[in-house]
């Protein structure tokens, strides 16, 4: 049904069809994106609590990063959906490497200070970099969003990639109160130069060990 014959009612009070249909495309929307990215906002919390103790990645380059991760997925998956294979399955969980590397290089640094009690390493320090880790940690949700591209039309479609953009500040704006929570603020400072590459370690290697990447040819 075109959104276009939208309106607040009929003259006898009933709802029009299409006002059920826009709830019902915008409430898909929102479970979609919070069922597939419920973990980045731990992935944002961590990189909110680094910007807000070590000074990097800077506020706007985590949110321009996962602003253009999320792009970078939904357009991935609008390409699949019109039956083009962007990256092959087998090779997804390659982006694993993303998260994995950064983590381990975080993970020197805190060696090398000895956990000295300083803030936790900066991981992503850059908004290419926070780009990378959203579109590795999400690289799964192409498989999600594809089929649903392909089956809701490209109204819907538009409506949806238009609910994910709010949901992204949503994201950001609820990661951002998380990173300055003083009790999120004093775990992390007590643990954070530990925790922050073990998170960052342990995205990486999910997403490589659940990917194809390791099973048989």
């Amino acid at each position: 049904m075109e959104l276009d014959t939208l309106g607040a009612g009929s003259a006898d009070g009933r709802r029009l069809p299409g006002v059920d249909h826009l709830a019902g495309t915008l409430g898909a929307a929102v479970a979609l994106f919070a069922g597939t990215n419920v973990d980045d906002l731990i992935v944002l919390t961590v990189l909110f609590l680094s910007s807000r103790t070590t000074g990097r990645p800077r506020r706007w380059e985590i949110w321009t990063g996962q602003y253009a991760g999320i792009a970078a997925l939904v357009g991935a998956s609008a390409l699949a959906a019109a039956g083009l294979a962007v990256v092959p399955d087998r090779w997804v969980g390659l982006l694993g490497l993303v998260p994995l590397l950064l983590g381990v290089r975080a993970l020197v640094q805190t060696l090398r200070s000895r956990g000295d009690g300083g803030p936790p390493p900066a991981v992503a320090t850059t908004a290419p970099a926070v780009a990378g880790v959203t579109v590795a940690n999400g690289a799964d949700n192409i498989a999600v969003y594809t089929p649903v591209f392909r089956t809701v039309g490209v109204t819907d479609s538009l409506v949806t990639v238009a609910v994910f953009a709010v949901l992204v500040a949503v994201w950001c704006a609820t990661a951002a109160w998380l990173g300055s929570h003083p009790r999120v603020v004093a775990f992390i400072e007590r643990y954070g130069h530990w925790l922050v590459p073990a998170v960052f370690i342990a995205i990486g290697l999910l997403i490589i060990l659940e990917s194809p990447l390791l099973a048989g040819s």
